[in-house]
C-alpha cells in the first residue's frame, strides 16, 4: 500500500477531524476541514516543522485517506460540488442585470455547442499553452484587470445550496460547466462572493508547501497563508471555479479562479484572472485535461484588487 509522503493537511486532519466534527455538528465536511486548517494556522513555526517531520516518519498511506471521513463526510453542497454534470462550476454572484445575464448564458452555450462539435478526435494531441503571448486564442483571451463588486460573502452552510442549474437537457454529452443561477431565496448567499470564499464553499481545503522565494529576495511580510505562511500554503481541491461578477454585465467576462498559487513566489491561492465567455469552454477542457498550464509566463498578471481582497479574509476566524 503506497504511503502518501507529499505534505498536505491529512495526517493532522486525521488526528482532529473527529474532535472538531463533534464540537460543531450539523456544519459539513469543508467547514470541518476549514476549522482543523484554522488550528494548524495557529501552530508556532517549530510546530509547523515538526509536523513535516511528523508527515515523513509517519505517512498515512493513501487508501487510508481516500476511506477517511475527512474525505467521505457529506456536505451541504455537495449537490453543486461533486455530484452535478460537467468540470467546471461557473457561479452567477450578481443579479442585477438579468438581460446581461441572459446575454452571457446565450453565449456560454452557443460557445459549448460549437467546442463539441469541433472538438478533437480521441488521441489527437492536446495544444500547450504557458499564457506567455505564444499560447493559442483560448489562453490569449484572459484579460488582466481590476474587479470591485461587493456583497454578501457569509454563507449558511447549515442550508441545502438551493441553486438551479442551467444546461444542456436531452441525451446528449454532459455539459462543460454546471451553472449555478440561484433562486431569489439564495442570491444573497452568492451576491459579491469573493474568490476565496467561493472555494471554500465548492471545494476542500488542504495545505502544501509553500514556492520559495527566488535567490535574493525575501519572503513575504506580513505572512499570509494564501501566499506563505511558515513555509506553508493554503490550498483548494475540487472542480474549477468560475465567477460571473457585476463586472460581467459589461465585458461578458467571468473570473477564473486559482485553487493554489503559481509557480512564482508571491502569487496567491484564489488568485483570479479575467476571460472571455467564447473562451470559457476551450480554456476548461484543456486545463482539466493538463494540455493546458497558466502561469503567463512567469510574470504576475493577475487581478491585484482581488488578491488583496482574499488575503484580507483569509486571516478572518473560520466563524
Amino acid at each position: 500500500m503506497a504511503a502518501s509522503t507529499e505534505p498536505s493537511l491529512a495526517l493532522f486532519l486525521a488526528e482532529h477531524y473527529d474532535t472538531v466534527k463533534a464540537r460543531h455538528p450539523g456544519e459539513g465536511r469543508r467547514r470541518w476541514r476549514l476549522r482543523v486548517a484554522e488550528l494548524f494556522w495557529r501552530l508556532p513555526a517549530e510546530q509547523k516543522a515538526s509536523y513535516l517531520t511528523s508527515i515523513s516518519q509517519n505517512p498515512l498511506t493513501a487508501e487510508s485517506i481516500d476511506d477517511a471521513a475527512f474525505t467521505n463526510d457529506d456536505d451541504p453542497f455537495d449537490a453543486i460540488a461533486e455530484d452535478a454534470p460537467g468540470v467546471g462550476i461557473l457561479l452567477r454572484a450578481d443579479y442585477t442585470d438579468e438581460h446581461a445575464w441572459q446575454n452571457f448564458y446565450s453565449k456560454l452555450q452557443e460557445a459549448e455547442a460549437e467546442f463539441a462539435s469541433e472538438a478533437a478526435p480521441d488521441g489527437a494531441e492536446p495544444a500547450e499553452a504557458d499564457m506567455d503571448g505564444e499560447a493559442p486564442s483560448a489562453a490569449q483571451a484572459a484579460a488582466s484587470s481590476s474587479t470591485d463588486a461587493e456583497g454578501d460573502t457569509t454563507m449558511d452552510d447549515d442550508d441545502d445550496a438551493g441553486a438551479d442549474a442551467e444546461g444542456d437537457d436531452g441525451d446528449e454529452a454532459a455539459p462543460i460547466f454546471f451553472v449555478v443561477n440561484a433562486p431569489p431565496a439564495d442570491q444573497t448567499r452568492f451576491s459579491g462572493i469573493s474568490n476565496l470564499a467561493a472555494l471554500r464553499l465548492l471545494n476542500d481545503v488542504d495545505v502544501r508547501r509553500a514556492p520559495k522565494p527566488p535567490p535574493g529576495e525575501k519572503r513575504l511580510k506580513p505572512q499570509n497563508r494564501l501566499v506563505d505562511h511558515d513555509g506553508w500554503q493554503e490550498v483548494y481541491a475540487g472542480k474549477t471555479v468560475w465567477i460571473y461578477d457585476a463586472r460581467s454585465n459589461q465585458d461578458q467576462c467571468v473570473r477564473l479562479v486559482s485553487p493554489r498559487s503559481a509557480a512564482l513566489y508571491g502569487t496567491a491561492t484564489a488568485d483570479s484572472w479575467r476571460a472571455r465567455v467564447s473562451h470559457v469552454c476551450e480554456l476548461q477542457v484543456n486545463m482539466a485535461s493538463g494540455a493546458m498550464t497558466i502561469d503567463f509566463g512567469g510574470l504576475d498578471r493577475w487581478d491585484y484588487e482581488e488578491r488583496t481582497r482574499n488575503l484580507a479574509e483569509a486571516v478572518r476566524p473560520v466563524s
